[in-house]
């Protein structure tokens, strides 16, 4: 039996080889970006072996060979792009060529075969949803709509801290936790009509489990998106290896419990008699564009659960891990947390809490943001994008088909895009003397991406994000727990396609009246 298998091992390797040859020897005639050496069939993956977090190990390597870099990750060749002025070069002379997506084994499954906005390829489907979300599903009108969703929802968390911590001042707030259920909560009365927190009997089932069954499925679409999955790398090979390590059927579990989520939601939208809340919902939205015969492209049900996982996955976590960031942040920096609340607590002077209408007046509040995003941008690979057709960086050729890197994290931490000997220092006061924002324009700071596959729910998520930073900082002195020093924080990022905090954060709140 052992000889058999050998046998096999050797007949697929020459195959292999046959195969690679004649790409390689195309490849060899052409004049492209520095790389590491290659190994055979692993190409460059030893590279990125022993390392938590494939940015890091790219930041790495990409001091060495340049912020221009080709790799060969098993069978696919991938471009790394590491410095904003590379990042300037593509998106403004090349942006329609590095506009498409490969088609990624989990993403493909769970967005109903990329028929959501972040992971389907460049061409006429992704246009029109594109189209959609910015005109009916995230335009200003509509994120504004949502004040009172996202201004209950925040009154709620206070509360609950507020509760809490009065029950036991020395009984630390589990922020992590917090921070996802409020951005968890915000997305489903935002997209669904209603939160699934364990206050409303979960659809279906009339058993009162509504959080944990949805705190489940997010949680196991998040860790199926982030986690590595040989077929990315080895297409011919891996979806042999996911049905024996055990990840197809995982994947087949959570896709099924995703989309029986999905029709129970969209039933009850299609029978109800009277509007689920006082908004329209993004499930009325897209069902009413699904009945309009004037759209571009009708909206088939698979299209609508694709559209709504970007909605239901993008839109909690980066809005979570960017709060929990700014505040381990702030911790540390006990000067800083003083400046962002005396200007907090002297804008919203004499109010029971921040609101809305407050936000564009806290420029110390947005500096911090800011400063968070630098050096947690959510997703610090970005989306993996993929070339449509042959071009020329920087007097390299880039092959069709190649997959792309953006390395948003290395990008905003070179010290020469900033002048600064100590990139890595939280200083929010760094942007007082200079006018990069986060919007897209400006390639040293780009958390949410630039060009046409830049995130349509930026201003969705800010929004969010300040207020909830506003109110936290308005109602309460922070501090930590009995016996640790700012020198007890761990700052490790956990594995994942949004980078989380890998040790929860746990403060005391001390409230305070206004």
């Amino acid at each position: 039996m052992e000889f058999v298998q050998f046998l096999w091992g050797v007949l697929i390797f020459a195959l292999v080889v046959l195969l690679i040859q004649p790409q390689r020897r195309v490849l060899q005639q052409k004049r492209l970006p520095p790389s590491p050496k290659k190994l055979p069939f692993l190409g460059n993956i030893q590279e990125l072996l022993g390392h938590d977090l494939p940015h890091v190990a790219l930041q790495r390597l990409s001091k060495e060979y340049g912020p221009l870099m080709l790799l060969q990750l098993g069978s696919i060749p991938t471009l790394v792009i590491s410095s904003a002025d590379v990042a300037r070069e593509i998106f403004k002379a090349h942006d329609i060529v590095f506009s498409s997506r490969p088609q990624l084994y989990s993403a493909k499954r769970l967005s109903y075969g990329c028929n959501d906005m972040s992971f389907a390829p460049y061409g006429e489907y992704w246009r029109e949803a594109r189209k959609i979300a910015i005109i009916e599903l995230l335009s200003l009108k509509r994120v504004q709509s949502f004040q009172s969703v996202r201004e209950e929802e925040v009154d709620f968390v206070i509360d609950f801290i507020t509760r809490y911590s009065c029950d036991d001042p020395l009984r630390p707030v589990d922020l992590s936790e917090l921070m996802l259920s409020l951005a968890n909560n915000v997305i489903c009365r935002v997209a669904f009509g209603r939160k699934y927190d364990g206050s409303e009997v979960s659809i279906g089932n009339g058993n009162g489990n509504g959080k944990a069954k949805f705190f489940e499925i997010l949680r196991a679409t998040q860790r199926l998106l982030g986690e590595v999955n040989v077929a990315d790398f080895y297409p011919w090979l891996g979806w042999l290896l996911n049905k024996l390590n055990g990840l197809d059927a995982r994947l087949e579990k959570t896709f099924k419990e995703l989309d029986e989520f999905y029709d129970e939601v969209i039933e009850e939208h299609l029978q109800q008699t009277s509007p689920i809340s006082n908004h329209e919902d993004l499930v009325d939205v897209l069902l009413r564009l699904q009945r309009d015969p004037k759209q571009t492209i009708a909206l088939n049900n698979n299209q609508v659960k694709g559209i709504l996982t970007d909605m239901f996955i993008a839109g909690s976590d980066t809005s979570s891990a960017t709060l929990v960031w700014a505040m381990s942040e702030l911790i540390r920096n006990p000067s800083t947390m003083k400046k962002a609340q005396d200007e907090v607590r002297q804008v919203a002077i004499g109010k029971r809490k921040v609101e809305e209408t407050d936000l564009p007046h806290l420029k110390y509040l947005k500096l911090v943001l800011k400063e968070t995003l630098r050096l947690h941008p959510p997703v610090p690979l970005l989306v993996p994008r993929e070339t449509t057709e042959p071009c020329i960086v920087r007097g390299y050729e880039v092959p069709a088909k190649t997959r792309v890197f953006i390395n948003a994290k290395a990008i905003s931490t070179d010290p020469n895009a900033w002048g600064d000997s100590n990139p890595n220092e939280f200083k929010p006061e760094r942007f007082l003397i200079c006018e990069i924002d986060y919007r897209g324009q400006d390639f040293e700071l780009i958390p949410f991406g630039a060009g046409r596959r830049s995130c349509p729910g930026l201003n969705f998520a800010v929004l969010l994000i300040e207020l909830a930073l506003a109110n936290l900082l308005y109602r309460f002195d922070w501090s930590l727990p009995y016996g640790m020093t700012k020198d007890d924080i761990h700052m490790e990022e956990a594995i994942g396609l949004t980078t989380h905090k890998k040790i929860p954060l746990l403060l005391l709140a001390s409230p305070r009246t206004a």
